[in-house]
């Protein structure tokens, strides 16, 4: 029996009830469909600072030698393959994952590229878009840090975009035709969280659960699918006699892509399911409803004060194929039932539905949000 928390009527979260099925929970296309970047998105990417001239691009990193299985430190499989090229390759490679880590960091100034080094570039089989994992360390002081090369695909960009505008977090990434180049984002992966530090002593577990509310209300607003606990991490911030939590989604393939609601609502999926229930231990409805309400002005307030950016980035989003049709309708009809509504367009666009999903989730916040010229 999966124990899971129905989806209330303004959003996804709800404890007026706990309902027990004996049905597995929804889960995501096995396989997304990659989608290209159309004129309109290439534009609105070199507008806004994202679309640069690159040293190289995914496919040149596809011509290597060999790989070895990389093991976590219990011997387990990770998912990442140790890659090897050879040597006139390398030297190629090494270089220019030099630079391009300048580009990325310093907008280009390779004044601190002398004591850079590349020590490892790894592959990961799992998944959609099979990243390059770039570990680069100073020969000074050992220091290192990690870098992403990926396919380009339209929904990843477009979900990367709706992070940086519409959440708590700020996103480095470039593109360039047929690869984006993103940051690492630091934080214990939300699998290993669960596993060995939900329940440790010096976790506080409520502080938790309201984080796990307000990443949901996030997930919903903006229609980010597959929130399935290894594609999100937590930010663990020292606070005054205790401990802030921060859980920022690192996966955005699922932009905007399945036509099920509940895939685009974390606390659906089994293996988020310690999450759910610790929010129905330590939290009630009053509680919820106030996480909910928090985030939802949040998001307003980023609404707000960056909506011509985001009236770009939507307008664009509109007239792009990032989903099938099927799904498109069968989103529709899910959301104008959850919300009661006719307000969503079976044949339409997933860009139209993403709007119209803003405008029906956020707008009793926008109307006490200020005009306002910063950012919050």
């Amino acid at each position: 029996m999966l124990v899971f928390l129905e989806a209330g009527h303004l959003t996804g979260f709800s404890f007026s009830y706990i309902r027990c099925m004996s049905v597995e929970l929804d889960k995501p296309s096995r396989k997304k469909t990659f989608y290209p970047v159309s004129k309109g998105l290439r534009s609105y990417l070199k507008k806004h600072g994202r679309e640069a001239t690159l040293p190289l691009v995914y496919q040149d990193l596809m011509n290597m030698s060999f790989s070895i299985p990389l093991k976590d430190k219990a011997g387990k499989d990770t998912y990442w393959e140790k890659t090897l090229y050879d040597m006139r390759e390398w030297n190629f490679l090494r270089t220019e994952l030099i630079n391009l880590y300048a580009i990325l960091k310093t907008e280009g100034d390779f004044s601190y590229t002398k004591h850079l080094d590349v020590a490892r570039v790894d592959y990961c089989t799992f998944g959609n878009s099979n990243p390059f994992r770039v570990r680069i360390v100073n020969r000074y002081n050992d220091n290192y840090d990690h870098y992403y090369i990926k396919k380009e695909d339209a929904s990843r960009i477009y979900g990367l975009e709706l992070e940086h505008l519409l959440s708590p977090n700020r996103i480095t990434y470039l593109t360039a035709p047929g690869t984006i180049v993103e940051e690492h984002v630091a934080g214990i992966p939300g699998d290993v969280f669960i596993q060995q530090y939900l329940d440790a002593p010096d976790t506080n577990r409520t502080r938790f659960a309201k984080e796990f509310v307000k990443f949901n209300e996030r997930c919903f607003v903006r229609l980010l699918g597959d929130m399935r606990s290894y594609n999100w991490v937590v930010d663990i911030t020292p606070d005054i006699e205790d401990f802030q939590y921060r859980i920022r989604a690192i996966d955005f393939d699922q932009q905007s892509y399945e036509g099920r609601k509940n895939l685009y609502l974390p606390q659906f999926f089994k293996e988020n399911r310690p999450l759910v229930e610790l929010a129905s231990q330590l939290l009630n409805m009053e509680t919820v409803k106030q996480y909910q309400t928090e985030e939802r002005t949040m998001m307003a307030f980023r609404l707000a004060s960056d909506k011509y950016r985001i009236k770009d980035l939507l307008d664009t989003m509109q007239t792009d194929e990032i989903s099938t049709q099927q799904k498109i309708a069968e989103l529709a009809i899910a959301l104008n039932q959850h919300f009661g509504t006719t307000q969503f367009k079976s044949q339409g666009s997933m860009g139209e539905l993403v709007k119209c999903h803003l405008k029906q989730t956020l707008r009793k916040e926008l109307l006490h949000v200020p005009k306002m010229n910063s950012r919050h």
